[in-house]
């Protein structure tokens, strides 16, 4: 699917056209530290339970969609047509996992009625590989779609819009067609669309430090967090490999340590926290211990695993080398995660 070389170019005829036009909804600031405590620590557990949950039941092909073209045809798209910002990552999300089940269902298909031919299963192994490249573009707006509609029902993309938006890539879909790419969409995931995010885990640990009395300006913290998220999407895969190699000091790891690194590279909770120390450092490093001792504290992971992805992810950003990275990493145990304060 890498191959598929159509992701960036057909976006910015159409945004160059629409570069002044106004979004038709203004999603209002956030606001953090009002909601009662007990709920923000149940929310916290079920969403610290679910990301468990999703590790455990991992599958090994985990990211193998989330490469930078296509997290960037995502985020331009969901700017182009004015979502909110959380539906960009839910897209992302819904997106890789569906064709992770897709690839691996198709898979198996043929290997269950294969016959003794093998040049035969080679084929339509191949055939099949075709046929998901040639609707690779129609899943993957699909699935922006289907995030619009989880965005509070008040920015649904329509198919009028999708089909004018194909059609400028010289697609010939037609609004039937949506609504079976949608429908396939929907069928293979058991209708399981409403997917956590790490933008979910960011706004509610924000939600927990406003509580806990966190000194800097929540609000700015919110912005420069989505910043930090947006970057890490887009380099996910040399942050990781930066953190990676801090993390068992060696410059050239295993494939077996790469392969017990996937937990690390898909835990939303370890990244929310990242993001928001990495946040915090930026905005006013004076804060930044307190921040970390604040998100330690929330979510049981340790100061040096929250300093070593704040390095990798400032590496890459603003190129500086502070915090300094130290020894240890976090390893994929289960959360602590005890009452807010």
């Amino acid at each position: 699917m890498a191959s598929c070389d159509w992701l960036r170019g057909g976006i910015s005829a159409e945004m160059s056209s629409e570069a002044q036009a106004v979004s038709r909804f203004h999603t209002p600031e956030p606001v953090f530290g009002v909601v009662a405590p007990e709920i923000i620590e149940d929310t916290l557990i079920c969403l610290a339970t679910e990301n468990e949950q999703y590790l455990n039941e991992l599958s090994d092909q985990a990211g193998c969609f989330k490469e930078t073209q296509i997290v960037e045809f995502v985020f331009l798209l969901c700017e182009k047509w004015f979502l909110d910002q959380s539906a960009r990552y839910q897209a992302v999300e819904i997106f890789e996992r569906f064709m992770i089940k897709h690839v691996e269902e198709s898979y198996n298909s043929i290997k269950k009625s294969r016959t003794n031919n093998e040049q035969g299963e080679g084929n339509i192994w191949g055939t099949l590989k075709a046929q998901m490249c040639d609707t690779f573009v129609l899943r993957l707006v699909s699935c922006i779609q289907l995030a619009s509609k989880l965005s509070f029902h008040y920015n649904i993309i329509n198919n009028n819009t999708v089909l004018k938006f194909l059609q400028s890539l010289d697609y010939s879909y037609t609004k039937q067609n949506l609504v079976e790419s949608e429908l396939a969409i929907l069928k293979a995931l058991c209708f399981q669309i409403n997917v956590p995010t790490p933008f979910a885990y960011i706004e509610l640990l924000l939600e927990v430090l406003g509580h806990n009395g966190c000194l800097l300006p929540m609000k700015q913290l919110h912005k420069m967090c989505t910043h930090l998220l947006d970057l890490t999407y887009l380099m996910r895969n040399i942050i990781y490999d930066t953190l990676l190699r801090i993390s068992i000091e060696n410059s050239t790891p295993s494939e077996l340590q790469i392969a017990k690194f996937l937990s690390v590279k898909e835990d939303f909770m370890l990244l929310a926290v990242g993001v928001i120390s990495t946040s915090a450092f930026i905005l006013n490093p004076e804060y930044w211990n307190q921040v970390v001792e604040h998100l330690n504290c929330i979510t049981g992971i340790t100061t040096q695993s929250i300093l070593e992805f704040s390095y990798a992810i400032l590496k890459h950003s603003v190129g500086t080398t502070n915090p300094r990275k130290n020894k240890g990493t976090r390893s994929s145990e289960n959360y602590v995660v005890p009452p807010t304060k």
